[in-house]
């Protein structure tokens, strides 16, 4: 009885170093499975953040009229650009600058200023067209086009990635906008940085002029710009805070801030950045 006690316990001693092998094999095994798919997401998450970064922002300006037939088509190419984001590289920061010499046809844009016609001559000026007109389209300061024409915004933005950019950083604290400027190209020009605040999801249903009768919509209507400072013609880098100014009008669910480093010469962008006000107060 006593062999037969010893020989049962050493059987469930050899069982037991079997099985306690066995799960230390599943074990690393299964570790070694949860490793190589735990490292997949990684490389995959790191290939998604490398493309991510890989996008340079490209200031686009459309230059619009509510009173022109002709911008309806280039408006949808903006709206197209901003949303699909469809230019390999590129991330599109679209600003819609609404002019005031159409509303002698009869019927007044309500999102056009006399500043952004001024703008837009200062443009003339540079790209010596002979005339400011819409729908015009400027990519980084640098390259002008009709904006209905989807090739040539295609190649202008192709080119402006070709450019170094500066780093800018905009955060929203207390109801102040916080702004850091670094690392701006070097340059034989002083250089001015720009504030612009946009409001997506707008409309009008014009009663006359040349789009009577027309429901309109609008992405990234400029409602306010302004200079913030200026760069001299080595300096690098800037650094500001200023109070948040919206008006009760201005939905805050469909605002933008944009800031952008221009050339006063050549009126090349330097640099843009853009950040939607919803997520950074909500």
């Amino acid at each position: 009885m006593a062999g037969r006690n010893k020989t049962h316990k050493l059987s469930y001693n050899i069982c037991m170093k079997y099985l306690l092998a066995l799960v230390f094999f599943l074990s690393i095994t299964a570790c070694g499975i949860q490793s190589v798919e735990s490292q997949k997401l990684t490389d995959e998450s790191a290939i998604a953040g490398t493309t991510g970064e890989l996008r340079q922002p490209v200031l686009v300006e459309l230059f619009t009229s509510e009173g022109c037939s002709s911008c309806p088509p280039a408006e949808r190419n903006l709206a197209y650009f901003q949303k699909e984001q469809p230019f390999k590289g590129a991330e599109i920061i679209a600003l819609a600058l609404h002019v005031d010499y159409w509303d002698y046809l009869g019927w007044k844009d309500k999102y056009a200023t006399a500043l952004f016609t001024q703008r837009q001559r200062v443009y003339d000026r540079k790209f010596r067209t002979g005339n400011i007109y819409t729908p015009q389209m400027v990519v980084d300061g640098e390259q002008q086009f009709i904006g209905s024409h989807l090739k040539k915004a295609e190649k202008a933005v192709s080119k402006a990635l070709k450019n170094k950019k500066a780093s800018i950083d905009i955060s929203v604290v207390d109801e102040r906008l916080k702004i850091g400027v670094s690392n701006v190209p070097p340059r034989k020009e002083n250089a001015s940085v720009y504030l612009a605040i946009a409001e997506d999801n707008l409309s009008s249903e014009v009663k006359s002029g040349e789009n009577a009768g027309k429901s309109l919509t609008h992405v990234s209507v400029v409602r306010e710009l302004k200079g913030l400072g200026r760069l001299s013609g080595n300096q690098e880098s800037f650094e500001l805070v200023v109070p948040l100014q919206i008006e009760n009008d201005w939905k805050k669910a469909n605002l933008s801030m944009t800031v952008f480093v221009q050339g006063n010469q050549s009126r090349k962008v330097y640099g843009a950045k853009r950040i939607y006000l919803l997520t950074e107060t909500d």
